[in-house]
């Protein structure tokens, strides 16, 4: 029988996004990555963990280089090596993991995170088959591009599936999309958890019952958002998708906002009255905190409800001001929205849609499509 796998998680290291501990080669050593429904690599940073090839990590002529919606960027040798992900008597391992060493990385890739682990599917995991060994030789970017055959590997969750040690399933339990500051590590607001391979069984984490929203493609958690609705207003959303995307959406762990075209955006905040339209310019556009005592009674804000397409009836998943707008971010009594613009025809629905839910992403479900379930958390 498959484990399930409970992992702690933290946004502190990546003031926003969640990491979580895994534990590489040999040595086991502690690694914190980024964790992120929206790629699929697990890619560690080569300043962070040296390769040991007499200890039992293996080196392969493939390569990787990736970028990501942010600008950030990395490229690295594959090995395979042993991966370790949980505590205890609860523990995922498996040896033989893809692992990409990234010996060249954007200043801006990592922070103070060792890596990321892509948690999306197969597709979104391309290599490149170099012509020799790609470990010590470390081929720069554009060789790996220019005399690399294209090639796919086999992410982290989808071995762990096929070795038989937990299901491709994974679960998020967090409350905020920016770090709450004055709490620090400690702060339970700062906390969260990722479970592997299960998530209905953990009942302390939410309450009532699961909307099951349609998963339209397996490269990443792509969904079809219909509309927004502020308060009781809503915006229609095209159906059209941004070129190159196969839905007109997706739900992503590893971004820290609700980020919306221009356009849509636009018409998002056109439903605000005049004040609370002055105050989200005044964070989204131009990139000001917010006093919280300026926000005034946030029950008084209407809320966000998405509407995406369910695998039986819509879904519709409220987020709530307390959710778009972060409270003590960056600094005690200042406030950012979590709401930021970004390309029209896509819709990256990041962690303010998650902060109000209890979110799983079952690869497995709806004949390998998957679908995303969502039912409300427990709050500390």
């Amino acid at each position: 029988m498959a484990n399930i796998v409970r992992i702690p998680i933290t946004n502190v290291y990546m003031h926003g996004d969640y990491t979580g501990r895994i534990m590489v080669g040999a040595k086991k050593t502690p690694l914190n990555v980024i964790l992120d429904t929206g790629s699929s690599a697990l890619a560690v940073d080569g300043h962070k963990y040296a390769p040991d090839l007499g200890g039992g990590d293996a080196p392969t002529q493939l390569a990787q280089t990736d970028s990501y919606g942010d600008g950030s960027s990395w490229s690295g040798a594959v090995l395979k090596t042993t991966v370790a992900a949980g505590t205890g008597s609860s523990v995922a391992a498996l040896a033989g993991t893809n692992v990409a060493v990234a010996y060249e990385a954007s200043s801006d890739m990592f922070g103070a995170a060792d890596g990321i682990l892509g948690l999306a599917y197969a597709p979104l995991d391309d290599a490149y088959q170099m012509p020799e060994p790609t470990w010590p030789k470390r081929y720069t970017a554009a060789q790996i591009t220019s005399q690399g055959a294209a090639a796919t590997i086999q992410p982290y969750l989808t071995q762990l599936a096929g070795a038989g040690v937990v299901s491709d399933r994974v679960a998020f339990y967090t409350l905020r999309s920016f770090v709450h500051e004055g709490g620090g590590a400690n702060d339970p607001w700062n906390q969260g958890w990722m479970i592997l391979g299960g998530g209905e069984e953990s009942t302390d984490l939410y309450t009532g019952t699961f909307q099951i929203a349609k998963v339209l493609s397996d490269d990443w958690y792509n969904t079809n958002l219909k509309a927004i609705k502020v308060g009781g207003s809503a915006v229609h959303v095209p159906a059209r998708p941004q070129q190159g995307m196969p839905s007109n959406s997706i739900v992503d762990s590893g971004t820290n906002s609700l980020n919306l075209g221009p356009k849509l955006l636009n018409a998002v905040i056109s439903k605000f009255n005049a004040s609370q339209q002055a105050l989200l310019k005044a964070s989204i556009l131009e990139g000001n905190l917010v006093s919280v005592s300026d926000l005034g009674d946030l029950s008084t804000w209407p809320s966000l409800t998405f509407v995406l397409q369910g695998l039986a009836a819509d879904v519709s998943l409220t987020v709530t001001a307390k959710n778009y707008w972060q409270v003590d971010a960056q600094k005690v009594g200042a406030a950012m929205t979590a709401l930021s613009q970004g390309s029209d025809g896509l819709a990256i629905l990041g962690l303010p849609l998650m902060n109000g839910y209890f979110t799983i992403f079952d690869g497995e479900a709806d004949g390998g499509r998957g679908t995303i379930n969502f039912a409300p958390i427990k709050t500390p």
